[in-house]
């Protein structure tokens, strides 16, 4: 009933720019916050940078600075435009939404909880 779609991501030497987008697909009614996490080789997952809707912005501490979150409601996009790139930041970007309220053909409003994008790649060369 819902797919959140990522693109961008590439590669980049050390020191460079990217971004990566998200848009949520299907009859969407809203998504409360929306956010980025990414997972390197051999850790775990973790959160990157996270938008509620009419919300502040939260990040973690390693992208402070160099990272900017940012949302379109009325799209249902996410977009996430990283700076200041490090070999650190090297990892799989994933699209996330905590909670998705949308509406079944048949009218009804339903929810689900924890959507995940495919992920997109980001390599930063040093």
């Amino acid at each position: 009933q819902v797919q959140l779609v990522e693109s961008g991501g590439g590669l980049v030497q050390a020191g460079g720019s990217l971004s990566v987008s998200c848009a949520a697909s299907g009859r969407i009614h809203s998504i409360p916050t929306m956010g980025w996490y990414r997972q390197a080789p051999g850790k775990q997952r973790e959160l990157v940078a996270a938008l509620p809707s009419g919300g502040s912005t939260r990040y973690t501490d390693s992208v402070k600075g160099r990272f900017t979150i940012s949302r379109d409601n009325a799209k249902n996009t996410v977009q996430l435009q990283m700076n200041s790139l490090k070999p650190e930041d090297t990892a799989i970007y994933y699209c996330n939404a905590d909670r998705v309220f949308y509406y079944t053909y048949s009218g009804e409003l339903r929810n689900e909880y924890n959507v995940w994008g495919q992920g997109t790649q980001v390599t930063v060369s040093s």
